[in-house]
């Protein structure tokens, strides 16, 4: 790797840690500048998550404030993250890469249009519910964890986007605040990212020269998009969020 390739990796890693801690997605800065330099797709793949686990961190620890009440929930997500991250992990060095490469766009594009629609959607919720007497589950109930344990696969696969499906399928689940909405996605990313990593360390080819320039850029990352992803009101939020996974499905159906 070249000074230049070297600079651009840790540049991308800045960016992904940024991005990840505002919406997720970082991976669409740093896979194609790791295949760039001439890393093969695999090992690209598994050195970008090993590398991003430091910024996935910062992020979570930078919404610290945003986590206060619930711990519940993160015990509860987070066991169903591992699960669902070290089964995406196994299945990126069992399965061809096609495999995902045709339903992944069309995920992204169902979660951005629940982020879209999530406000109208919670409202009719609460009137079904107000209408039958019943009360939203404080956790989101069997349906979030269903949703939350695929979302975790495909982020041990692959990860791009997967912060997209978490804020949208908690952003409609749970009747909470999105910038607490948002500390969980970061904390869930810990541990998928985690989860995946350890496993790829054990079984996997690693270019550790990547790792430390995203692990580097991905950690200054994420503070800096802590800092700025909670300064968001709930509506530039949600348009970042569609911006980014718009440019996420675009890159994938070119790629």
């Amino acid at each position: 790797m070249s000074i230049w390739e070297a600079l651009a990796v840790l540049a991308a890693g800045v960016g992904a840690g940024t991005i990840n801690a505002i919406v997720g997605s970082g991976t669409l800065f740093t896979f194609p500048v790791l295949l760039a330099t001439g890393l093969p797709p695999v090992t690209a793949n598994v050195s970008n998550t090993i590398g991003l686990v430091t910024g996935n961190i910062s992020g979570a620890v930078g919404y610290r404030r945003e986590l206060r009440g619930q711990r519940a929930r993160v015990i509860r997500f987070g066991i169903t993250a591992l699960i669902g991250g070290l089964t995406g992990a196994v299945l990126l060095l069992a399965l061809p890469s096609k495999a995902f490469d045709a339903i992944v766009p069309a995920l992204i594009a169902l979660a951005l249009v629940l982020v879209v629609l999530q406000p109208r959607l919670a409202r009719a919720l609460a009137r079904r519910r107000e209408r039958n007497g019943t009360e939203a589950p404080t956790d989101g109930g069997p349906a979030l964890l269903a949703g939350l344990l695929l979302a975790s696969a495909y982020g041990g696969y692959f990860g791009a986007a997967q912060g997209v499906m978490y804020l949208s399928l908690m952003g409609l689940l749970l009747h909470d605040d999105l910038q607490r909405v948002n500390a969980l996605k970061n904390t869930i990313g810990v541990v998928v990212n985690g989860v995946a990593a350890l496993f790829f360390v054990f079984v996997a080819d690693v270019d550790w020269t990547a790792v430390l320039l995203i692990a580097a850029g991905s950690t200054i990352g994420g503070l800096i998009g802590a800092k700025v992803g909670r300064r968001l009101s709930p509506t530039v939020l949600r348009g970042v969020i569609v911006v980014v996974g718009v440019v996420a499905i675009v890159q994938m159906l070119l790629r």
